[in-house]
């Protein structure tokens, strides 16, 4: 006996419902508003650097700003999921279109790593063509502007990504606030040059090439075990304790998850007694479905299959050996 159960949940002092309307629409709109004002202060960010090392001719300030560029383009995938993510279910589409989130992570992991590698191209040339520094007060001012947009924009994306659950979103917002970081290191690169130190600046820029690099290996494990189906071990965890603890659930075996953009899928057995009824065991199936959306905020859909308890668990599903039409023997 299977259920299947699609939606998220929606609570009100009305309406207590799950799945009736796919609040996914609201969800996505309030993504993409977040994505629209980090790409505008991103992007105002880089510009004003980008004329400040125009003047300077700082590489270090050069490599932040080429960064601050590359994040302002990551919000471009990002808007296009999130966008993509409205759209409903289809007859080829059966999930929807969430793996676009996933598909856009991949960009932005392309595009960091294309700011790394231009980035380090630059420290290494002017690490062997060492050029001077100028307006060194304006170099110092530009990495402050950088560290406050980026901050600006973590705080945005972070507080965002929480309230609509989207991993991806709060990742790139921490993901800002490290790039925020790597701005006043600018700082450091021009004190150094004020103090007498002029390879201090493609020194730093090497520094900050190297944060970047780091940053495409966390970003790339993350966005790749999502489009490989990877969960965190604690959400399986959540889902069998919620649903073996669930009223009338004697064992909750064989739980699957899996991520489609910033929304969660899961598939699972349980056991229940096997005098009940067909009627007894779908309301248990509904309980656990229900406890489920209550427990996890991101879980979009449940398929609960019920076993009776003496045959708890897929293993009880195969079919033993046969042979049939010709085929040899085998079994499923």
């Amino acid at each position: 006996m299977k259920h299947s159960h699609h939606g998220s949940g929606a609570h009100s002092h009305e309406v207590h419902a799950h799945g009736v309307i796919d609040p996914g629409i609201a969800v996505s709109e309030r993504g993409i508003r977040a994505v629209q004002w980090s790409f505008v202060l991103l992007l105002a960010t880089a510009l004003l650097q980008l004329a400040v090392v125009w003047l300077s001719g700082s590489v270090a300030l050069l490599a932040d700003t080429i960064h601050n560029f590359a994040d302002a383009g990551t919000a471009l995938p990002l808007w296009v999921a999130f966008a993509l993510s409205r759209w409903k279910p289809n007859q080829r589409f059966t999930y929807g279109y969430g793996r676009a989130e996933d598909l856009a992570g991949m960009s932005i992991v392309a595009i960091i790593a294309a700011s790394a590698v231009y980035a380090g191209y630059e420290s290494v040339q002017r690490l062997l063509e060492p050029r001077p520094v100028d307006y060194l007060g304006a170099v110092a001012a530009a990495s402050i502007i950088g560290f406050l947009g980026n901050e600006a924009v973590a705080v945005l994306r972070i507080r965002v990504g929480r309230q609509i659950n989207s991993a991806a979103l709060v990742a790139d917002g921490y993901h800002a606030r490290i790039d925020g970081l790597t701005s006043l290191a600018v700082l450091l690169g021009a004190t150094g040059v004020w103090l007498g130190y002029p390879l201090a600046d493609p020194l730093v820029a090497m520094l900050i090439t190297l944060v970047i690099v780091r940053i495409v290996w966390h970003s790339s494990k993350a966005v790749f075990s999502r489009a490989l189906d990877g969960v965190d071990p604690e959400i399986i965890d959540e889902i069998r304790h919620v649903a073996g603890h669930a009223r009338g659930v004697e064992k909750a075996t064989d739980v699957r998850a899996r991520w489609s953009g910033h929304r969660l899928y899961a598939e699972l057995n349980v056991a229940v007694a096997s005098r009940l009824s067909i009627v007894e065991a779908h309301a248990i199936a509904k309980g656990v479905r229900h406890e489920l959306l209550h427990r996890l905020p991101s879980l979009a859909s449940a398929v609960v299959h019920v076993d009776p308890v003496e045959e708890a668990g897929e293993e009880f599903h195969r079919i033993v050996e046969h042979r049939h039409d010709g085929l040899p023997a085998h079994s499923h």
